[in-house]
């Protein structure tokens, strides 16, 4: 399907809604769902399908009396998500409902710059839609991101690309809605959506990855803040230590976070103090996080006291946020996140330990279980959200 038209009115943009989350429904139950006469929701539908966005889904079952037809969302509607991280990129194609129908990833350095990754993510892009178009696009990206504007703005993980229109670059290529957010809020849009969060209303995601950021959900949307940079918790100060990215030192992802892990396990080789980590270094000249991960699930004492150390302090945050947000569900994600029970349980007791009894008396922490589709299904929705948002006028 080609460029696909936006709504016109606000019923018709909840109409879409609707039949995107609960799937084909009869004239009636749109009737009665969204509150307005029937008369009324039959012309808003019927401009619908004119427009190629909705379409006949068959015949309700009958409750007595004439059956009503269903109406359903066009089958031929496809969405893209777009998942950069520091590392990495993902690439996926949904279906109307937001089913993943392809995904694709490798690995990436955005530090290379906006124009040549662009390009490779245009690739990527043809090749999950097989050239077919898209609908709408979503794009999650590293670090601030003014979502009004659709760019990143000063992230430390990206050089080069302060400012740099990726919205507009993406729109004037695929002629098409397109979303721009952080990275870490269309996770927890994700999580939301098909995660351990699913339909929830207020919960906490946290991504622990090559950085630390956060997305409080309230409401049943994510909390951007006037700017679009709330929940940058990596960037809080939590000790004196080292220098970070962002200009400040001693902030949190440089105490704990997939670079902070990789020095300091770099250290702990060399200096002999993990012989597990010596030898890995030994058989690969670099480690990562995941190597600490394995080296401490073998019991080297050394890496152990990595992740305990470092999953107090992030309790610590965590502690704070809790007490402040008193949220329903407290989401861990991101590749250093899945480090695995020990880093889990320290999380727990930091934060069960410090936080009030009264915000964490009926609190779950836990990891996803999206693993590296959180980010990629949250790109989607957000996309969809936007196809199916009245244009501001």
């Amino acid at each position: 399907m080609g460029r696909a038209p936006r709504p016109r009115t606000p019923l018709q943009a909840a109409a879409l809604r609707l039949l995107r989350d609960e799937g084909p429904l009869s004239r009636a139950a749109l009737v009665d769902a969204l509150g307005a006469g029937r008369a009324r929701v039959a012309a808003e539908l019927d401009e619908l399908v004119a427009a190629a966005l909705v379409e006949d889904g068959g015949v309700a079952v009958s409750r007595g009396g004439r059956p009503s037809p269903l109406v359903a969302l066009r089958g031929d509607l496809r969405f893209v998500g777009v998942d950069l991280g520091a590392t990495s990129l993902a690439v996926a194609v949904g279906d109307s409902r937001l089913d993943l129908l392809d995904v694709v990833e490798e690995d990436c350095d955005p530090r290379e710059g906006p124009e040549p990754v662009l390009d490779r993510i245009v690739d990527l892009v043809d090749e999950v839609t097989d050239g077919r178009g898209t609908a709408a696009l979503g794009v999650g990206v590293p670090g601030p991101v003014s979502f009004l504007e659709g760019v990143p703005v000063s992230p430390p993980l990206l050089p080069g690309w302060n400012r740099y229109p990726v919205r507009d670059e993406l729109a004037r290529r695929y002629r098409c809605p397109v979303t721009v957010d952080n990275d870490v809020n269309i996770m927890a849009a994700g999580e939301r959506w098909g995660g351990v969060a699913k339909g929830m209303d207020t919960f906490l995601l946290v991504k622990v990855g090559t950085g630390i950021g956060a997305a409080p959900v309230i409401g049943g949307s994510v909390f951007r803040g006037v700017a679009g940079s709330a929940g940058d918790i990596g960037h809080i100060r939590v000790a004196d230590g080292p220098p970070c990215a962002c200009g400040g030192d001693g902030c949190l992802e440089t105490v704990f976070g997939g670079a902070a892990l990789a020095r300091d396990a770099l250290r702990l080789a060399r200096t002999g103090e993990s012989p597990a980590l010596a030898a890995r270094l030994a058989s690969s000249a670099v480690l990562t996080a995941r190597d600490v991960g394995v080296a401490a699930a073998e019991g080297d004492p050394a890496a152990m006291a990595l992740v305990r150390t470092g999953g107090r302090e992030l309790g610590k945050v965590l502690a704070e946020l809790v007490n402040f947000m008193n949220p329903s569900m407290l989401v861990l994600a991101g590749g250093v996140a899945r480090l695995g029970h020990p880093l889990l349980a320290e999380i727990r007791q930091t934060v069960y330990r410090l936080s009030t009894p009264l915000a964490t008396s009926s609190l779950p922490i836990v990891l996803s279980e999206l693993d590296d589709r959180a980010g990629v299904l949250g790109a989607l929705v957000s996309a969809s959200d936007e196809l199916f948002a009245v244009p501001a006028s």
